[in-house]
């Protein structure tokens, strides 16, 4: 059983892998295969699926299957979604918010959380629980990266996936911060393109973004 605090620490590894992960709204459960593998081939391997669809969970099941794929879910907001996540092949769980019944549910199915926070006292009792790694959420409706890099003055110890809002436009002024892993945003696999089976120009996208640096 992990603790939260070493879930943190696995969460912060896979937030280090690519400077993008794709957030994913998919109802198409024939969709998910060759979406991760043109997100994975585009060099964006850490994939989120949120539970926002009746077909999330068995999306993730057929992205698990997909070589180089790290797949999570995102708006796990209870333990049993956290249940659900991890027995359909979750290798990490991503949270709008926290609350210490998830984190130690989490914790308890040594899934990695990134839990969200969009205010210092938020982060704060994050610190409490020894979890420094973060989604900064919402974004854009939070303040943005200025909002962001006024946080990281007094909580340099909170490293962010800013998520909300996020797009190619504005990844880079998330990224040039000092407490900015890497962004979430679900511009690389845009609903018409998965819709009509555009892998190439989903894989392209993904290429953009990969290349994403400060």
């Amino acid at each position: 059983m992990m603790t939260p605090q070493e879930t943190s620490t696995e969460t912060l590894r896979l937030c280090r892998l690519a400077p993008v992960i794709p957030v994913l709204v998919i109802d198409d459960t024939a969709a998910a295969r060759p979406l991760a593998e043109a997100l994975v081939a585009g060099g964006l391997p850490v994939l989120e699926v949120t539970l926002r669809t009746s077909a999330a969970l068995d999306v993730i099941a057929e992205m698990a299957k997909v070589p180089g794929g790290i797949v999570g879910a995102g708006t796990v907001l209870s333990p049993a979604d956290a249940d659900a996540a991890k027995a359909a092949g979750a290798q990490f769980a991503v949270s709008p918010g926290a609350t210490d019944k998830l984190l130690q549910a989490c914790a308890d199915q040594d899934l990695p959380l990134l839990p969200g926070a969009a205010t210092a006292s938020e982060a704060m009792a994050l610190l409490e629980r020894g979890i420094t790694t973060a989604k900064f959420f919402p974004a854009e409706a939070a303040g943005g990266a200025p909002a962001l890099k006024a946080i990281g003055a007094p909580l340099p110890q909170i490293t962010f996936c800013p998520t909300g809002g996020v797009s190619a436009a504005n990844a880079r002024d998330y990224l040039a911060l000092p407490n900015t892993v890497c962004v979430g945003g679900s511009w690389v696999a845009p609903a018409a393109l998965v819709k009509s089976g555009d892998w190439a120009g989903i894989e392209a996208l993904a290429r953009s973004a990969a290349a994403l640096t400060a």
